[in-house]
């Protein structure tokens, strides 16, 4: 099957799930069958039927989606295929294969319909495998995959964009993600491990909308030049809605379409430069970002009465505080260009770093960098290798809590303070349209240092984890 259903879940939510694989699955067919005939831009009639003398295209053995292009529909598949292992620490070791299939569909409503400027894109997720080594092994928050989720067929985006002022600003507004846009660093998306960080997946609501959760929303961008980026976005607060369960298991497909939370609003500056295929000086990105989330949060350490939960005295019900912001910055800085090459070639420096209020927010500090060295092999050009780390700081507040509850039980057990994640990694171009990527990770305090779950004496905190990773990614 394509899908694996939760035990438990209710025929209409299992109708929605063969909804959406049939509709991966009939894209899957349309790129894949033999297409008699397609109309070119003139208006002809042209015949392709026949695919044997065709030349590649994204992996495709014809030339048919080159042709849709030009009529304005594009289509894609990306297949993530992975394989992980926890050889030490954690909770347990053990290893786990996981996949993704991504289908993608862009349609250029303008050359379909002579709408201006406006297009509309979808995609699709079958998240195949057991969930994922944080959850069953490791016990870590920092991400090791940036695919692990809950085995599902999901609807991601889907949404509407129109360009405007010539093209200089745009709308975008449907079904949407914060990840795409916002507070990421194009260097880091090599390494297995990048993701919309811990500390908004730790602060916000359901881990907030990015991967692999979506929600609706509106976004404006404005680019009054290729250098400067200005981004703004509204967004449904909680991609899940509240409960205490898994909140990918409480919007197991992406359909629950929430309007009724509180919203999240982010905006980020971008600034460019050297960033031209042409351009001789190191390219570079800088971005500054900010957002706020006008919900409710729970304190981190009080009661209403102001009392430390930890407290037998306490209600046992943290204090509710109104809002909560957040500010970041990102860099991605070219050290070394190779003569005539492009703005990603050579030697690259990336980090990310942002901060939060201790007081409503289990993680209150992140911090992440690292190196990447592309086409630095004589004969290699297209293959990437380059280390990484993550540091997520447990908020002061939430720490304090640890030690009132020692305070008070008499009972010792480990106090958190923080996760730090530490990889390299090497990406083999095999074929123009394949890749394949070896990953070595290590995690000290996973979870922040917490009591080991699967151990017998809650006093013992996780053990730091040795994780070794292979993924291969096909585009076709």
């Amino acid at each position: 099957m394509l899908f694996k259903l939760v035990p438990g879940i209710r025929s209409s939510q299992s109708t929605r799930s063969l909804a959406l694989s049939m509709l991966a699955l009939a894209v899957g067919m349309l790129l894949a069958m033999p297409v008699g005939a397609v109309t070119t831009e003139n208006g002809q009639v042209d015949d392709v039927s026949s695919t044997t003398n065709s030349q590649s295209h994204e992996g495709d053995s014809s030339d048919v989606r080159k042709k849709l292009e030009n009529q304005g529909l594009t289509l894609g598949f990306n297949w993530t295929a992975e394989g992980i292992s926890n050889v030490s620490g954690g909770m347990k070791r053990g290893s786990i294969l996981q996949g993704k299939l991504e289908v993608d569909v862009t349609d250029d409503l303008e050359k379909m319909f002579g709408e201006k400027g406006l297009s509309f894109f979808l995609n699709i997720f079958q998240i195949h495998g057991k969930g994922g080594i944080s959850r069953s092994y490791v016990g870590n928050f920092n991400t090791i995959s940036n695919i692990e989720a809950q085995p599902t067929t999901r609807l991601s985006e889907a949404w509407f964009e129109q360009k405007i002022f010539s093209d200089t600003s745009s709308i975008r507004i449907g079904q949407l993600v914060t990840d795409a846009e916002f507070f990421i660093s194009d260097q880091s998306t090599f390494f297995m491990n990048s993701d919309w960080p811990a500390i908004v997946k730790s602060d916000l609501p359901s881990g907030g909308p990015a991967y692999p959760l979506s929600t609706p929303g509106v976004r404006l961008k404005v680019e009054p030049n290729k250098q400067t980026t200005f981004l703004l976005g509204l967004f449904n607060g909680d991609p899940s809605g509240p409960g205490p369960s898994d909140p990918e298991f409480k919007n197991h497909y992406g359909l629950n379409f929430r309007l009724q939370d509180s919203p999240l609003l982010i905006s980020e500056l971008q600034y460019r430069y050297n960033r031209e295929e042409a351009a001789t000086g190191l390219a570079g990105v800088l971005r500054f970002g900010a957002w706020r989330h006008f919900g409710t949060f729970d304190n981190q350490r009080y009661d209403a009465n102001g009392r430390s939960l930890g407290n037998p005295l306490s209600t046992g019900v943290p204090a509710k505080l109104s809002g909560d912001i957040g500010v970041y910055g990102v860099i991605d800085q070219q050290v070394y260009r190779p003569i005539g090459s492009g703005p990603d070639s050579g030697i690259n420096l990336f980090s990310r770093i942002s901060a939060t209020p201790s007081d409503r927010n289990p993680v209150d500090f992140y911090l992440d960098g690292g190196i990447v060295f592309t086409g630095m092999l004589k004969g290699r050009p297209d293959d990437k290798f380059g280390a990484t780390f993550l540091y997520s700081k447990i908020s002061s507040d939430a720490r304090a809590l640890d030690q009132d509850t020692i305070m008070f039980s008499g009972v010792q057990k480990p106090v958190r303070d923080y996760e730090m994640t530490v990889a390299v990694a090497y990406l083999f171009q095999i074929l123009p349209s394949w890749t394949v990527q070896t990953e070595i990770h290590y995690i000290l305090h996973p979870g922040g240092n917490i009591p080991d779950p699967l151990a017998a004496n809650q006093s013992t905190a996780i053990k730091n984890s040795t994780v070794l990773g292979l993924r291969s990614v096909y585009s076709f």
